[in-house]
C-alpha cells in the first residue's frame, strides 16, 4: 500500500470515528433531554388559577374542552375560544356531546375552524386575542402538548400573558412511562416535535 493510500485510509477511519462519536453524543443528549422533558410534565392541573381575560382550548385530546368550559363557568375568563374545531361541529352538538347545561354556549364560546395543527392554533388564537383586545389568557391543552403549544402561542403573541392549564388524561401513564408503549410513543413524538419547534423546523411538524 502506498503512502497516499495509507494516509487516505487513516483519514477515513478518523472521519468514521468522529461521526460515530458525534452520533453517540447526540443520542445520549436526546435521551437525557427526553427524560427531563417527561419528568417536568405536570401530573395534575393547578389547584387554583387566577382569572384572566380569555380562555383558549386546543382540540385533539380527551378532557380539554370540558375543562375549558368548566373554567369559563367558574368565571376564570370572559370568553372561551376552542381552536381547531371540525367544520361540521356546531356549538349545539358540542354542548350535547359534553352533556353540559352551561348557558355560556349561547353567549361566550367561539369556535375556531381554520387551525389544522399547533402552529395554526397559535395563529388562530392570536387573531382572536387581537379581536377582543385581550392581554392575558389561560391555555388549556394536554400536559404532554403544553410545552410546544405554549411556545408556539408565545411566539405568535409575545406580549400576551399565558397561564397554562394542563389536562392529564387517565390513559396517560407519566410515572414509569417507559413501561407503557403507547405513552412512550406519545412522549417521544411530542418531545421530538418540541425540539423541532425550538429550532424553528416548522415544515416538519404535523399535529
Amino acid at each position: 500500500m502506498s503512502t497516499a493510500s495509507r494516509l487516505i485510509d487513516r483519514i477515513k477511519k478518523r472521519v468514521r470515528h468522529a461521526l460515530l462519536t458525534t452520533a453517540a453524543a447526540l443520542t445520549v443528549t436526546y435521551v437525557l433531554g427526553l427524560v427531563v422533558f417527561a419528568a417536568n410534565l405536570d401530573r395534575h392541573p393547578p389547584a387554583d388559577i387566577a382569572a384572566v381575560d380569555g380562555i383558549v382550548a386546543l382540540t385533539g385530546g380527551e378532557g380539554r374542552i370540558a375543562e375549558a368550559v368548566k373554567l369559563l363557568n367558574d368565571g376564570k375568563g370572559e370568553r372561551l375560544l376552542i381552536t381547531g374545531v371540525h367544520p361540521e361541529v356546531s356549538l349545539a352538538s358540542l354542548k350535547k356531546a359534553l352533556n353540559s347545561k352551561s348557558d355560556k354556549f349561547e353567549c361566550c364560546i367561539d369556535l375556531g375552524r381554520q387551525a389544522e395543527d399547533t402552529i395554526g392554533n397559535a395563529t388562530e388564537t392570536a387573531a382572536w386575542v387581537r379581536l377582543h383586545n385581550y392581554h392575558s389568557i389561560i391555555l388549556v391543552t394536554s400536559t404532554y402538548h403544553m410545552p410546544r403549544a405554549a411556545l408556539e402561542l408565545k411566539r405568535a403573541m409575545p406580549d400576551i400573558a399565558i397561564t397554562p392549564f394542563p389536562v392529564v388524561q387517565g390513559t396517560l401513564h407519566l410515572d414509569g412511562w417507559w413501561d407503557f408503549p403507547g405513552t412512550t410513543r406519545l412522549i417521544v413524538s411530542e418531545y421530538t416535535k418540541y425540539l423541532l419547534t425550538l429550532i424553528h423546523a416548522r415544515p416538519l411538524l404535523r399535529s
